[in-house]
């Protein structure tokens, strides 16, 4: 593998695993409402900047042609930082939740690169 490419997928992942502890690896308590009903412990602002934070390393990936780095390298910085994160999970469901976030991540991510790579070319 050409250093270049392994650069363009090293800075979306380790991006997203910084992002994913700036955004969301403080907040680990549910917020209980007077109903008894419980949410969280991620409030929808911070998932939202998480996206928009990510979209800058995927966007200089994917600029320079490397879509598939940009998709890889996003997918498993965040899928990382999920596993971590909730690897203290008692029940064992956090498992479903990691591959949900690695195939969403995945699906989004190589949508997004795609999309930059082609508009790039065209542009170019």
């Amino acid at each position: 593998m050409k250093k270049e490419h392994l650069l363009t997928a090293l800075v979306p992942a380790a991006t997203a695993l910084i992002a994913w502890a700036a955004w969301l690896g403080w907040d680990q308590h549910r917020d209980v409402h007077p109903d008894g009903s419980t949410t969280g412990p991620y409030a929808a602002w911070q998932v939202i900047g998480l996206v928009l934070t990510l979209l800058a390393p995927v966007y200089w990936a994917a600029s320079r042609h490397h879509a598939a780095a940009a998709t890889l390298g996003t997918t498993a910085g965040l899928t990382a930082a999920a596993a971590y994160d909730w690897s203290d999970d008692s029940s064992g469901l956090f498992m479903v939740g990691v591959v949900l976030i690695a195939l969403g991540t995945l699906a989004a991510t190589a949508t997004v690169s795609a999309t930059i790579s082609a508009t790039r070319r065209t542009i170019a």
